[in-house]
């Protein structure tokens, strides 16, 4: 099925390229010209250091798995690609469609890229456990769920998010979380001995961190308004950011008797800041607000994978394999939070000058909730960042529930409990007999063997 799909949707997409896309005309007036030309000069370093994260630094993060390093780093490419080129259909059709025809810029493909990495981040809740036909086919759905709750929360309801905490982050996590829970269902699944991660496996993960650290500013910054509301962005991530690595070394070392640090907390906690901080980045707020929320995120972050990741297994028996629930979604939930107090503490002076984003839909700026506030409008506001910050976990849970239903069909080919986290299931490797031995026995083998042939 695996070729089949990816050749049609290929073939598909050449036909609707052939007849409806074509790039943006260049402007005939040399001071448009000119505002372009700097317009690509100041977006495209942004959009390369996206670029990097995406398919360098979540790619390598989420290798900690020691024989699935191949198989994920491959479907986390496969995905970003397949995830942007149906958002670009999708949000040609919606958004940028006139007189029969889609006009292509850079700035469309980078809000496709936002489409992807709800996509990426997904996957993180069953990653190991299943096949490339059902990732591709989660893909296929969250897409259009996606660009329904995106455009939901930020055109109807006016919420404030320029750095994706509420659309991308809570989004995410609780449509990963919906797909687990109805995928896997009640089984209760013992640690599976490919599962275990290595000193090999976290050390590259670590590595994957790093990446995505040095890059985050790029994310949360690159649809803000260029100048001072960028520049704020960037130093109230940084800060948000180096918060959380400092806080999250604190606080694993103290949940451990001997002081030690846990890998894994230090591959999420570190990131925790850069989730939470998206909601308000651009806000006018003192610098201490971005250490205070980095440090925040980080302990919830921490306590969750100690507490609260076990807690859900044992009560719920939900499965969430790279712990999306506490990078993304304890996070997430406190940097909208964290927004709804921003906009009740700022002076109505401060409202009209700095609220301001580039809408992730239209791609048009826009002032979040206009001319003057008034005590009124600021509370109205407030709520409008709770609604929304509802409205993205209530509606993605649900959505993930359904299509992790659709994916428990036998044609998607779900693989065996025995033979999951290992890349010899789907990779012509050199050892095959060596990755088929670990843990395995001769039924395991013919069935590897079988599912390659």
């Amino acid at each position: 099925l695996l070729p089949l799909f990816l050749g049609l949707f290929q073939g598909a997409l050449l036909l609707f390229f052939a007849f409806f896309v074509n790039y943006n005309e260049p402007s005939a007036q040399v001071e448009d010209a000119n505002l372009v030309t700097n317009q690509l000069y100041g977006i495209f370093p942004l959009f390369q250091d996206i670029q990097v994260m995406l398919v360098v630094g979540l790619g390598l993060l989420l290798t900690f798995l020691p024989r699935y390093g191949l198989s994920v780093l491959t479907h986390n490419f496969l995905l970003l690609n397949f995830s942007m080129q149906w958002a670009l259909v999708l949000q040609g059709l919606l958004h940028h469609f006139h007189h029969g025809q889609v006009r292509l810029d850079l700035h469309n493909l980078l809000t496709t890229e936002f489409a992807a990495v709800t996509v990426l981040i997904s996957v993180g809740a069953v990653l190991g456990r299943t096949s490339p036909c059902q990732l591709l086919v989660m893909a296929t759905c969250e897409v259009p769920v996606y660009l329904a709750s995106e455009w939901a929360i930020i055109t109807c309801l006016g919420a404030l998010d320029v750095g994706g905490t509420i659309t991308i982050h809570v989004f995410s996590c609780y449509f990963g979380l919906g797909v687990s829970k109805a995928l896997f269902r009640a089984a209760q699944r013992p640690v599976h001995p490919k599962e275990t991660p290595t000193p090999r496996s976290d050390l590259l993960s670590l590595v994957g961190t790093l990446i995505l650290w040095v890059f985050w500013p790029s994310f949360v910054a690159v649809l803000c308004q260029p100048g001072d509301a960028q520049h704020r962005a960037i130093l109230n991530t940084l800060l948000a950011m180096s918060a959380s690595t400092v806080t999250t070394v604190v606080a694993s070392s103290l949940l451990e008797r001997d002081g030690k640090l846990s890998p894994g907390h230090l591959q999420n906690g570190s990131l925790a800041g850069g989730v939470a901080i998206g909601a308000v980045a651009d806000m006018a707020m003192p610098p201490v607000a971005a250490l205070a929320l980095g440090s925040l995120s980080a302990v919830a972050c921490v306590l969750g994978f100690r507490f609260l990741t076990p807690l859900l297994v044992r009560k719920f028996t939900l499965q969430d394999q790279c712990g999306i629930h506490n990078l993304h979604g304890l996070p997430g939930i406190l940097g909208a939070a964290a927004s709804a107090v921003a906009i009740m503490v700022a002076s109505e002076d401060t409202s009209r000058s700095h609220f301001s984003q580039v809408s992730l839909v239209g791609g048009n700026a826009s002032e979040a909730v206009g001319g003057q506030w008034g005590d009124h409008g600021v509370g109205r506001q407030a709520l409008y960042q709770v609604v929304g910050l509802a409205v993205a976990a209530s509606g993605s849970l649900l959505a993930g529930l359904l299509i992790g239903t659709m994916l428990r069909l036998p044609c998607l080919a779900q693989p065996p409990e025995q033979l999951c986290f290992d890349d010899a299931l789907y990779f012509k490797t050199q050892d095959q007999g060596e990755s088929l031995g670990l843990g395995g026995t001769a039924e395991e083998g013919a069935l590897a063997l079988k599912e390659q042939v």
